[in-house]
């Protein structure tokens, strides 16, 4: 199995890349091999790779950056994943001109931190604001800004707005998958009342979460950054969140949600029911074929997920424009 290990030994974050040169390590290089995000540095891209430190977290970052960016996407991956499946929406975000921060949530990944779990949801909130902070003031990141969200990283996402209203730095958000709760939660929710206070862990069971075979057993057999197990713990940590979001006041953000009708991870109707009232000019595309990984889902299902996702973008940025020019 692959090791990534050695490139924890990395320092903070620092060009990797500029167009006409290479990696700087051949770790990194078989990183990026691995996660088939070599080929996206083309010519004209350049990345950032590196870590940061966060609410007592060395977060791995990368940001990488096309020819004239109109503004910056931040990617929040879902529980049990980690930036480098995330392919296939670097790839469509840079073609489409955007800068793109991706970063390992703690545990998760390269990140630190005891694997699969968190203490308190607002440890993520935390790790998000400070490494837009330090980004901000390395000059990495232009505006417009827009955050996209899978499953954890939508509640992330979203929760982070929410606290801010107003305030918020956001130009909108996309929530792909958006957890609220799990599917089962008000059964689930008693065996974890019952089961917390003996056992830690719970061995993982991997069923299929998007329609793209080969993307599932990648993820079983060919993955050394996936957990192998759930922890309780964050399962309690999630429990003392859901009712801090829906306890939060409403958002006029604009908000695309964009939700597979046999995603069997989430419940995903009562889901989309709190987040359309958090954020009440929501725009909500339901698929009917897709489950709950919609970054990876099989392309034609993946395509016109990104479709949407890509007018939603070039709405959001004639939008800021015309508020700059006013």
């Amino acid at each position: 199995m692959t090791d990534f290990a050695p490139l924890q030994a990395l320092g903070p974050i620092a060009p990797a890349r500029v167009p006409g040169s290479t990696p700087w390590t051949p770790h990194l290089d078989q990183y990026l091999a691995h996660y088939q995000l070599a080929p996206l540095l083309a010519e004209q891209v350049g990345l950032h790779v590196g870590y940061l430190d966060a609410r007592g977290f060395r977060l791995w970052t990368q940001v990488w950056t096309p020819k004239a960016p109109r503004g910056t996407a931040f990617v929040v991956h879902g529980y049990f994943d980690h930036l480098g499946l995330y392919r296939h929406l670097l790839e469509r975000l840079l073609s489409e001109g955007w800068r793109v921060v991706l970063w390992d949530l703690p545990g998760h990944g390269l990140s630190s931190g005891e694997r699969a779990t968190i203490d308190d949801f607002d440890d993520y909130g935390e790790c998000l604001a400070a490494l837009r902070t330090q980004l901000d003031f390395q000059g990495l990141i232009p505006k417009p800004w827009v955050g996209i969200g899978q499953s954890t990283g939508a509640a992330i996402l979203a929760t982070d707005a929410l606290r801010h209203g107003d305030a918020s730095e956001w130009c909108g958000l996309a929530l792909l998958a958006p957890l609220v709760r799990p599917l089962g939660w008000p059964q689930s929710s008693w065996l974890h009342r019952l089961a917390s206070p003996f056992i830690t862990t719970l061995p993982r069971k991997y069923r299929p979460n998007s329609s793209d075979s080969e993307f599932t057993a990648f993820l079983r057999e060919a993955d050394p950054l996936q957990p192998d197990y759930l922890t309780l713990s964050w399962v309690s940590a999630m429990r003392r969140w859901m009712p801090q979001l829906i306890a939060l006041p409403e958002s006029q953000l604009p908000v695309l949600i964009l939700q597979g009708e046999q995603d069997l991870t989430v419940d995903w109707a009562w889901n989309l029911e709190v987040m359309t009232r958090k954020f009440p000019c929501a725009r909500v595309h339901r698929h009917p074929e897709a489950r709950h990984h919609l970054v990876n889902e099989a392309e034609p299902i993946r395509q016109t997920l990104f479709d949407e996702l890509g007018g939603f973008l070039d709405e959001l940025t004639a939008d800021d424009a015309e508020r700059r020019d006013t």
